[in-house]
């Protein structure tokens, strides 16, 4: 992942516009734009500014990290954890594991349901005999 992705992702999960993140930079909202489209070669001064107002350590956004990166937001304070996610380099394969945990979550449901149906069939037949007794 690249840097200006790492930048992106840091601040949707701020849950903050790119004007909001222009703002707290001090710069255009059009000038951070072309940041977070990789139009911008940044300085280690700029990644610094960047790095601070996301609450992150300048090297989760500057490093390479072939399986993936995680990044770690925190609370203003620096004390309490209020994110994190975990990217991994193989996004296919995850997106397909995840894919599959969904189809058998969905059988395991079908299942649950097809009991169900049964169980008040059972019932009903059960009710049936009682009252012909």
């Amino acid at each position: 992942m690249e840097t200006y992705e790492k930048i992106r992702l840091a601040r949707e999960l701020n849950q903050w516009s790119q004007e909001e993140m222009a703002e707290k930079l001090e710069m255009s909202p059009s000038g951070y734009a072309r940041i977070e489209r990789g139009e911008v070669r940044l300085n280690i001064e700029k990644l610094e500014q960047i790095a601070q107002v996301l609450n992150i350590d300048i090297s989760d956004l500057i490093k390479k990290d072939v399986n993936g990166i995680t990044i770690q937001i925190k609370d203003s304070d620096n004390n309490q954890n209020i994110g994190n996610v975990n990217l991994f380099g193989n996004d296919a394969s995850e997106i397909q594991k995840l894919n599959l945990i969904i189809q058998h979550k969905d059988e395991l449901l079908a299942q649950k349901n097809q009991e169900l149906i049964m169980i008040k069939e059972m019932f009903e037949l059960l009710k049936q005999q009682i009252k012909n007794q």
